[in-house]
């Protein structure tokens, strides 16, 4: 299969989405449907996260054992989550995520970064499942993506590629979480947001959401110019809260900054994968990784 293909033949999946707000796991079929699905919320288990993550993966798993384990955890990380470092779980860094897992649940584990996990679901299961070039985004706590050309989730050097929150869209903007001064992340997510208003994102006034779309567009319409694709679908409880507003916001400023012949086109579209994509996304990740 490519990597923005279905999963026809594959086995069942224990699937762990690993963000920095929740933790979830569900048994994940080749169709795309989830069984035994469960969850709990990061901040209650700080101190314990892993043994967590292992109890609620047990729960999941009952009595039967999963041959394929795939993984979608906030990163950066480094390739294959053999060490991972979530900007926004601080007690994580440098943590050894894959190899904790294959002791804890033994078979094959497979880590990739959350939002390129969505990338693999978008493509399988989503809004991108006739498109071979995209960049799926999620516009949430924290603003990841994953960049899918030519039917190939793009990797990188570290496997990281897809860090489209890390685009600089405010010229010496705020501090973001990873030391520089305005990333799309430090302007746009849900943090950002509530730090700068000092209201929950999704309370935030119009104008805010505006200029939010209009800051995801202009990353993405950057984006589109460099690596020649003409579509993005965007996730993200702050992306979807806003709806039309933001996506028109969006869009604009897209077509306004991705001025090249074959990028002016570009659309940005919401996500048709709900609240099943996470979970989707990381059972791709272990079947890509077992394939």
């Amino acid at each position: 299969m490519t990597d923005s293909g279905g999963a026809r033949g594959a086995p069942p999946c224990l699937a762990l989405d690993i963000g920095a707000t929740k933790v979830e796991a569900a048994i994940v079929l080749a169709d795309g449907s989830l069984t035994r699905r469960d969850r709990f919320n990061v901040a209650d288990h700080a101190t314990n996260l892993l043994e967590s993550i292992v109890t609620l993966a047990r729960r999941v798993c009952g009595k039967d054992r999963f041959d394929v384990v795939g993984v979608g955890c906030a990163g950066p990380m480094t390739r294959g989550g053999e060490s991972v470092s979530p900007l926004n779980i601080l007690f994580w860094r440098e943590f050894p995520l894959r190899q904790s897992l294959c002791d804890a649940l033994g078979g094959d584990v497979y880590v990739d970064g959350d939002a390129r996990a969505l990338a693999l679901a978008e493509g399988a299961f989503g809004a991108a499942r006739e498109v071979t070039s995209y960049l799926s985004m999620v516009v949430s706590t924290g603003v990841g993506g994953g960049i899918v050309l030519n039917g190939r989730l793009l990797d990188g050097e570290s496997g990281n590629a897809g860090h489209i929150g890390h685009l600089t869209v405010v010229a010496n903007g705020a501090l973001c979480s990873c030391g520089a001064y305005g990333c799309l992340e430090a302007e746009a997510s849900g943090w950002a947001i509530e730090g700068r208003t000092g209201r929950p994102a999704s309370e935030a006034d119009q104008a805010t959401r505006l200029r939010t779309g209009e800051l995801v567009g202009r990353a993405v319409g950057m984006l589109s110019s460099v690596l020649d694709f003409r579509h993005s679908y965007v996730a993200g409880s702050v992306a979807l809260g806003y709806g039309d507003d933001f996506f028109a916001a969006a869009n604009k400023a897209a077509r306004v900054t991705a001025m090249m012949s074959y990028s002016h086109d570009i659309e940005i579209l919401p996500s048709q994968l709900g609240a099943d994509g996470p979970l989707l996304g990381a059972a791709l990740v272990g079947w890509r990784g077992a394939a």
